[in-house]
């Protein structure tokens, strides 16, 4: 074997050796890349479960608590207290009549001076005259209790009641001064007004003392 071809053979064994070694370079390289990616998706994952369970934990602890055995208990030594002030407001008032203590009840929130020598009740027919010195006046649709406190200054409710707590109020006054000049169906008028235009009032429950001092006054005529 001649001297140039023992390089030949020489140089292409340096090239095939110099391909190897490059190629298990980049394989190395390569290896190490995906090792590196995979590494960093495993730590994206292992932060974005933690950032999960720290979510979970906020939920958690907004959540609404359920009521203690110690709080029901509470509740209901309330209710309990209610229901027994209750009975004894009742009881305060059983030995009087139910038109009595809303009489009462209806003065105490409506009339003008509360606290009067006496309460007066009159019961007024549906078909009398809403004015009875006048006969043009109209008449009650229907029947009606009027309380004044005895003095004009005291003032007057007339109304009727509609049961379950509510009334209807009529705006008419205790006492009429009825003029012989007025024109020919004007009191008509004035009186159909005052009928068309009632109120409806819920009746407050009152103070049980003050109730008990009206009845005590009270005058049913």
């Amino acid at each position: 074997m001649n001297k140039f071809t023992k390089m030949f053979i020489c140089n292409i064994t340096l090239l095939m050796l110099f391909g190897c070694t490059s190629g298990m370079n980049e394989e190395s390289n390569t290896d190490s890349s995906v090792k590196d990616s995979a590494l960093q998706y495993e730590e994206e994952i292992d932060d974005n479960t933690e950032d999960i369970n720290l979510q979970g934990t906020e939920v958690n602890e907004s959540a609404p608590t359920t009521k203690t055995e110690e709080d029901m208990n509470s509740d209901s030594g309330k209710e309990s207290s209610e229901e027994t002030e209750s009975d004894e407001q009742n009881e305060e008032l059983s030995s009087y009549s139910s038109e009595e203590i809303e009489y009462a009840r209806v003065w105490l929130q409506l009339g003008m001076i509360k606290d009067v020598e006496g309460l007066y009740v009159r019961h007024i027919q549906a078909g009398e005259l809403v004015n009875p010195n006048d006969d043009t006046s109209v008449k009650y649709p229907e029947d009606v209790i009027q309380l004044s406190g005895g003095r004009l200054v005291a003032g007057s409710v007339t109304y009727s009641s509609n049961g379950g707590g509510t009334i209807n109020v009529y705006s008419i006054p205790i006492r009429w001064d009825s003029s012989p000049d007025l024109e020919e169906g004007v009191m008509r008028e004035v009186t159909e007004d005052m009928i068309n235009n009632l109120k409806l009032v819920y009746v407050e429950t009152g103070d049980n003392k003050e109730i008990i001092n009206l009845i005590d006054v009270m005058i049913i005529q």
